[in-house]
């Protein structure tokens, strides 16, 4: 956690990101997924620049949010503060939905589906202005250059986003690992 929080505070982009997020003051509210593991890749791959975002995934769990369609509101303000990046706003309460599993308990439970384990990892800026980075599989497969399937998901669902996103290409160290 400590290693992503460093590389966190060195990049502009995601510091400025993180202090858009935290002014939304939502529940539970994170910036997930490539915004952290592509940083990390990055790093282990000593590239001199960030590879870019396709998109800033902002998820957050609020179990009594009644409009399903507030991820658009939320989008359009983050756009305001930051219209550099491409905002993909979810609230993970209700994503169970869209997979066809059972209610997520909390934000880690959710990611805990999630088809790649080094895709869940999240940061978020506290009040107190210090940095909390969680997992839901840890930190040591992202650290060690993996792409680890989740059992949770179909291998084709896996494979699929292995060869659609590049990332083999893209960082040549990395291993795909189906069982873990």
């Amino acid at each position: 956690m400590d290693r992503v929080i460093t590389l966190i505070e060195k990049d502009e982009l995601r510091v400025k990101a993180l202090d858009c997020v935290q002014q939304l003051d939502l529940p539970y509210c994170y910036l997930a997924a490539g915004f952290v593991r592509n940083l990390v890749w990055d790093h282990l791959h000593q590239k001199s620049t960030s590879t870019p975002l396709n998109d800033a995934d902002v998820i957050y769990f609020d179990e009594t949010e009644s409009n399903s369609e507030n991820y658009k509101f939320i989008e359009s303000q983050l756009s305001v503060l930051m219209p550099e990046l491409n905002w993909e706003v979810r609230n993970q309460a209700i994503m169970h939905k869209r997979h066809g599993d059972k209610p997520y308990l909390s934000i880690i439970d959710a990611m805990s589906y999630w088809p790649e384990k080094e895709t869940a990892v999240a940061i978020r800026k506290l009040d107190n202005g210090y940095y909390e980075c969680i997992s839901a599989f840890g930190f040591e497969s992202l650290f060690n250059l993996h792409v680890t399937r989740n059992p949770k998901r179909s291998l084709e669902t896996f494979s699929e986003r292995v060869t659609s996103k590049g990332w083999l290409a893209h960082w040549s160290n990395l291993r795909t690992v189906l069982c873990d």
